[in-house]
């Protein structure tokens, strides 16, 4: 009996937008290495910036390419002002004589309902008298400085909501129409090509974001603007859920009519969303899968939220780390290093998977693979947010299944780890003992640490999205990015086995086969990824289908990859909006053409094959 094949899950693409630029084509993770690259590829890295942050070609002059550096990656809060944050003070007054006292206010100012102390008489049409006898309960507007004002934001000058019609959408899904749109392009098919490469249930998304919407479009308005003498909008609700960023795919972007879920697991949601994905083209169940998630959560609320937790750097903390008076906001994120927190960032990261003998068939481009991913929760926990033995399972188990695909040699020369490596006092200890555990169970005599949350920050749900992008960017330049915001490993930090470069390091694309992403989630949310190398892909696939129809498969990624790059070429230069098609190829029921054996939907050239196995065939 022929053995089975497991279909592989190939990346065909790869997009978004980070602090650190445009996703797709490397653009951010090359932000991240800037001065270890080669000349044109760093003239190419500044133009996509300078295009993107509308700051124009000319790069070539020092004051543009400073513009771009100061304006990408962690730097001080430029999302509202810092120093003048609105809060409401709780005050009471109280009256100066027992007659207590008396106000003039507009009617449409009145409450509906009339505390029992007050009466209240009328001037005209407009206003009313009253007095109010004891003390009066009242809310004053106050302006505060942020304790925190470091975050990992887009770069600065680069407004998504400018790109198409957004509607009041909140932030986290104006970058999810942008983020998407990147990604299926960066795939060199249209969205028509691919829907019609499969059956419409052969396509699906997995996405989400870890808080939802908290801008006043979202949830913020929603639970806010009762409290600040507004009202909610209908639209806060609806798009403030956490799912939103998929559905936004699904509705305006793809026109998809497949699986679609909103897999949420805090910091290790993107991949959540990946298992899954990979979980469904391995079982043959869906052909393509869109894997993504985006996260928007530089306001306020959410970061005065995350510093009473004793989460985030505050600003004293970090002055007291260097001895100064003055906060070093681009290196407020330290992993691994002395350090008080991490920090806050927005991001939205996208992945275009496919099986390997549909990317073979259509040319796909081989930006990498899926080898496993793995989830395990953390048994009886002293606190939520702390972190438990759950990351140890994932880890370990990430490293055997990657020891079965590279085998023993190829696990310990040909790897590395993207660490969660949030900054905190916390994460460097209890991270570091995992890696160097595990490192020493798997007889890794040296195993590289990278850390790119010291770029980026941390954008919670795509923040293994973040990590990927800088992997992928790796297979591509041989450069692994160093933890350039630090000058030591804290003592506390295991190294038994592991090697933290502060400094970005060259490698051969040819001996990097792999790579690991660890994610680390309040609640107990672990996850840990292998992923594998273009070449080792290409290797793999030569195994299975033959090296004839590899260098076939090879031959019609020529035209994919001409369609691709004509993209790249033009995609920060704001001649091609979003993928974003409002009201388009709305259908009703009495569009489909469906019988006891299939479904016809138009705009997909397959039908829906209703011809469904019993499952349960040995029991009925």
């Amino acid at each position: 009996m022929s053995q089975k094949r497991t279909p592989l899950p190939i990346i065909v693409g790869s997009g978004g937008v980070s602090p650190a630029g445009r996703v797709s084509f490397n653009h951010a993770y090359r932000r991240m290495v800037l001065d270890a690259l080669a000349a044109d590829k760093r003239q190419s890295t500044l133009t996509s910036l300078g295009r993107l942050m509308g700051l124009g070609d000319n790069v070539a002059d020092d004051s543009v390419e400073q513009a771009i550096r100061n304006g990408t990656l962690v730097r001080k809060i430029e999302h509202f002002d810092v120093e003048r944050i609105q809060w409401n003070n709780a005050m009471t007054l109280g009256a100066t004589h027992d007659e207590g006292y008396t106000f003039k206010v507009a009617k449409r100012q009145m409450p509906q309902h009339i505390p029992p102390n007050w009466t209240v008489s009328d001037l005209d049409d407009k206003q009313v008298l009253v007095h109010c006898q004891g003390d009066l309960a009242v809310l004053t507007q106050d302006l505060r400085p942020s304790k925190v004002t470091s975050a990992g934001q887009l770069p600065t000058g680069f407004d998504p909501a400018a790109l198409y019609a957004s509607r009041s959408h909140p932030r986290g899904l104006q970058m999810t129409v942008y983020g998407a749109s990147d990604a299926l392009r960066s795939t060199g098919f249209s969205i028509d090509e691919l829907k019609n490469m499969v059956r419409p249930d052969q396509l699906a998304v997995y996405s989400g974001s870890a808080m939802g919407q908290l801008d006043q479009d979202g949830y913020g308005g929603l639970m806010q603007n009762a409290f600040t003498g507004k009202r909610p909008t209908a639209k806060n609700l609806a798009l403030g859920l956490p799912e939103m960023p998929g559905d936004f795919v699904n509705a305006y972007v793809l026109g998809s009519v497949g699986e679609t879920a909103g897999i949420i697991g805090a910091c290790a949601t993107f991949l959540y969303n990946v298992k899954r994905g990979m979980d469904e083209i391995r079982s043959g169940s869906k052909r393509i899968v869109i894997v993504g998630n985006a996260e928007a959560p530089i306001t306020p609320a959410a970061i005065e939220g995350y510093r009473t937790m004793g989460a985030l750097t505050e600003d004293e903390a970090l002055m007291a780390l260097d001895n100064s008076d003055t906060p070093d906001n681009r290196r407020a994120c330290r992993p691994f290093s002395s350090n008080a927190g991490f920090t806050l960032a927005e991001s939205s990261v996208w992945i275009v998977l496919m099986d390997d003998a549909l990317a073979m068939e259509s040319g796909a481009r081989i930006l990498g693979s899926v080898g496993d991913v793995f989830v395990n929760a953390d048994g009886y926990k002293k606190s939520i947010p702390g972190p438990g033995i759950g990351n140890y399972v994932t880890v370990a188990k990430a490293m055997a299944s990657a020891r079965n695909m590279l085998g023993e040699d190829g696990l310990r020369t040909s790897t590395y780890m993207h660490a969660h490596g949030t900054g905190t006092p916390q994460n460097r200890v209890t991270e570091s003992a995992i890696m160097s555990e595990v490192a020493k169970a798997f007889d890794i005599p040296s195993f590289t640490i990278a850390a790119i949350k010291s770029y980026v920050g941390h954008s919670l749900a795509p923040a293994g999205g973040d990590q990927l992008s800088a992997i992928l960017g790796a297979w591509q330049d041989g450069i692994i990015p160093g933890i350039k915001t630090i000058d030591h490993i804290a003592d506390d930090v295991a190294r038994d086995r592991l090697h933290f470069p502060l400094q970005d390091e060259e490698r051969d694309i040819d001996t990097m086969r792999g790579a690991f992403v660890n994610s680390k989630g309040f609640g107990g949310n672990n996850a840990s990824g292998f992923f594998m190398s273009p070449k080792q892909t290409e290797h793999m696939l030569e195994r299975r289908w033959g090296s004839s129809a590899l260098t076939q498969a090879l031959g019609r990624q020529e035209k994919t990859q001409e369609t691709a790059d004509a993209y790249d070429q033009v995609a920060d230069s704001g001649e091609v909006a979003p993928i974003y098609r409002f009201g388009e190829g709305v259908l009703e029921g009495d569009d489909l053409d469906i019988t006891d054996s299939a479904i016809k939907v138009p705009g997909f050239a397959h039908s829906i094959d209703l011809d469904l196995d019993n499952p349960f065939e040995d029991m009925s």
